[in-house]
């Protein structure tokens, strides 16, 4: 059901949201289109779906008759040979001294995961009480599609007197930790450089509340290898007397957390700052929190996601259930991915934790740091006037007034978009609502919060292209 355009609303911008109702229905087979293309970024997955990917979102980028010039392109991985995913790269030179806005998602996807935790095959779109499910239908082609849906609204509407400056930005490895990302903005500096930039792979407070992303928590992932022996021995003949390295390892990681399950490494910050009530029940429902299970950390729950950091163990290398032994391990390596409070940057954060490891090690165990993965939180300035802007498109677009969020998650390119365009106002936007289970199985899209996003955005460059960029 389409919401009827605020009466207030001046006659252009009813119309834009006419066009936006009357185009939700093609937008979503093209998301769906898009979502049965199984474009990862991961190189033990065939990367010629990630190519038909590009191509397929080129096209659409084409089709809308915005963009002056529409280009797959790649970039180096730092200063290396290697060559990057695929990305997408669409201009459009702003007329007249209106304003240009660069519109950001990525095309690339994660690993579905066990095929039998999903109820429908995930690359094959099924829609299903009021959700569109698959690998990629929140996070985040449905990003790529409220661009692309928004712009041909307002194509449509302002047909010549549409001046606003646009970039399209899809990116191919946002999943593979953007490795080309940074590269790919010096080189392509001019046709990106924008007055603001939306970046639409973040969430909403709820499927009916918009949320403005204000701050995002940032990572410091890495390989931990704990080894206490040159070779695996006898269980039987040796336990009790020499320490394996899972006994190592399990004593160890134990020391990261107090009993509340809060951090407890010296030298990982917290910050201060208000956040919306929020439940317990609510948690519970929003993850799947067992009956019995208690959260953890303290004081409010928000406060905890997005103000303090995290520490997870989400990977583990070790003998399998069906494989095991009565064997004492020499070596056992685990993936540790810590949430960096914002405001406090990565590399500090991980440097407390090797710290904390290091002087914790039991036994004098061995450990080894490799694939060190960093990435800088992010806040917001809120006091531009494309922030105002965004919000009051909100409210028009969902008819519900905009919450400023944090997010527990990270988005670390968006460092690499403030250090590189230091006078552009960032958006963190997105189409995600609590329920959305990105990266998990079974994820899916909320239809209408994607259909309020498009009429959001597509106020939006209404609204761009009414401003003068020199004010």
């Amino acid at each position: 059901m389409t919401s009827p355009a605020p009466s207030s609303l001046p006659t252009t911008e009813a119309a834009i949201l006419e066009a936006v109702a009357l185009g939700i229905p093609a937008a979503l087979s093209d998301l769906g289109a898009l979502v049965r293309i199984p474009g990862i970024a991961w190189p033990a997955f065939d990367q010629t779906q990630l190519e038909r990917s590009a191509d397929a979102v080129a096209e659409l980028a084409r089709e809308t008759g915005v963009f002056d010039e529409v280009r797959v392109l790649r970039a180096h991985v730092d200063d290396t040979e290697e060559l990057g995913q695929p990305a997408v790269l669409a201009t459009r030179v702003a007329k007249g001294g209106k304003p240009t806005i660069l519109l950001y998602a990525h095309h690339d996807v994660q690993p579905p995961g066990d095929d039998e935790l999903w109820q429908t095959p995930p690359f094959e779109p099924t829609v299903r009480d009021g959700r569109l499910y698959g690998r990629g239908a929140a996070d985040d082609k449905a990003g790529i599609m409220a661009h692309i849906a928004a712009l041909r609204a307002a194509a449509e509407v302002l047909g010549d007197d549409f001046d606003l400056g646009v970039s399209l930005f899809i990116e191919g490895e946002e999943e593979y930790g953007s490795r080309s990302f940074a590269r790919f903005l010096r080189d392509n500096a001019d046709a990106l450089r924008a007055d603001a930039i939306v970046v639409a792979d973040s969430g909403n407070l709820d499927s009916h509340t918009p949320g403005l992303t204000v701050s995002l928590r940032g990572n410091a992932r890495f390989t931990l290898t704990v080894r206490t022996l040159e070779h695996a021995s006898h269980s039987g003949m040796f336990g009790g007397a020499v320490p394996d390295a899972m006994m190592a390892a399990v004593t160890l990681l134990a020391t990261l957390w107090d009993a509340d399950g809060a951090v407890a490494v010296q030298g990982m910050t917290a910050r201060e700052g208000d956040t919306p009530a929020y439940s317990e029940e609510t948690l519970r429902g929003e993850t799947g929190l067992l009956e019995g299970v208690s959260p953890i950390g303290r004081d409010d729950i928000l406060g905890r996601i997005w103000n303090k950091p995290s520490i997870t163990i989400t990977g583990i290398d070790a003998t399998s259930v069906a494989q095991a032994s009565n064997t004492l391990l020499p070596e056992v390596s685990v993936v540790i991915s810590a949430r960096v409070a914002p405001g406090q940057h990565a590399k500090d954060a991980f440097a407390a934790v090797e710290a904390h490891l290091r002087a914790h090690a039991p036994f004098g165990a061995e450990l080894t740091f490799t694939d060190v993965d960093l990435g800088d939180g992010f806040l917001v300035d809120t006091s531009g006037w494309a922030v105002e802007l965004t919000r009051g498109a909100m409210a028009d677009g969902y008819g519900v007034d905009a919450v400023d969020l944090g997010v527990g998650g990270s988005i670390p390119f968006i460092a690499d978009l403030v250090r590189e365009f230091p006078g552009a106002q960032i958006l963190v936007t997105g189409v995600e609502d609590p329920h959305s289970r990105a990266h998990s199985p079974n994820e899916s899209l909320h239809l209408e919060t994607f259909r309020n996003a498009v009429r959001t955005e597509a106020l939006l460059l209404a609204r761009m292209n009414a401003h003068d960029a020199a004010s």
